[in-house]
């Protein structure tokens, strides 16, 4: 039996997944806070009826409404920065945002990432042990533990492949290019309205306290889904080298059992 049903939601990185999951919870009918880095950004947020809240943060201080975190759920969609110099600081930003959280709100949900999955040859869920091998999937596997350590009992986290569709075609990731290494290697992605709908079913459904990987389940080798995806959108064909060297296949075991999602658009 589920609980008192959740109205307010605080999405902390309206980016391009968090401002898809936004508009969706608001059409919906939840009410949602959302944040920006960007005073810009405050009237796009506005008019899409999210409450806008301007939040700044460092490895050591955030400057944020303390209303902000005052909600059924908080969502923290904020990936590590690409730069190296601030690569580093993500784990202490996951630590400052959970002490401003604290006693605020009643479910954290980190939007981590399967790059926490090493390339091990082999097929991984969220049972299985975690060895990144990039220095990415270091820093998120690290803010992963932090969430595990403040809330041991009901951490959540949602670890989504690579993402992909509206102003992401992934036609071009590839297009033109030749000799692309590792062509027969399995894919994991998974596309926005997806990855919107299984966030979305863990609040309808109340599902925290779990790790989701969220990756379709279809995993077509890189040669044949870069390939249509380029001749689907006119793009150049890319040319791949036919070979399998390191590679991973994600699935899911709780998404199937708790959430009972069904995917919308296939690999």
């Amino acid at each position: 039996m589920q609980s008192t049903p959740f109205k307010n939601i605080s999405i902390l990185g309206c980016g391009w997944f968090g401002f898809a999951f936004a508009k969706k919870l608001v059409e919906l009918g939840f009410a949602v806070k959302g944040s920006t880095t960007t005073k810009e950004k405050l009237e796009l947020l506005s008019a899409e009826k999210i409450k806008p809240y301007l939040v700044n943060f460092t490895a050591e201080h955030i400057e944020a409404a303390e209303d902000f975190f005052e909600a059924d759920a908080l969502f923290i969609c904020i990936p590590p920065k690409r730069n190296s110099l601030e690569l580093n600081d993500y784990p202490n930003k996951i630590k400052l945002i959970l002490e401003s959280a604290k006693h605020k709100v009643k479910n954290v949900i980190l939007v981590s990432s399967t790059s926490v999955y090493g390339d091990e040859n082999k097929t991984l869920n969220e049972n299985d042990d975690t060895h990144p091998d990039t220095d990415s999937g270091k820093v998120v596997l690290q803010g992963e533990q932090i969430i595990r350590h403040v809330y041991p009992s009901n951490f959540t986290i949602i670890r989504f492949a690579g993402l992909f569709g509206p102003e992401r075609n992934p036609g071009r990731f590839f297009a033109g290019k030749t000799a692309v290494p590792n062509g027969l290697a399995p894919v994991n992605l998974i596309h926005q309205d997806d990855a919107v709908g299984i966030a979305l079913a863990i609040i309808q459904k109340q599902a925290f306290g779990r790790i989701y990987n969220a990756c379709a389940p279809q995993h077509p080798s890189r040669k044949t889904f870069y390939t249509k995806a380029a001749t689907d959108t006119g793009l150049q064909i890319p040319g791949f080298l036919e070979e399998k060297t390191d590679w991973k296949i994600i699935e899911s075991v709780n998404v199937p059992r708790f959430l009972k999602y069904d995917f919308k658009v296939g690999i």
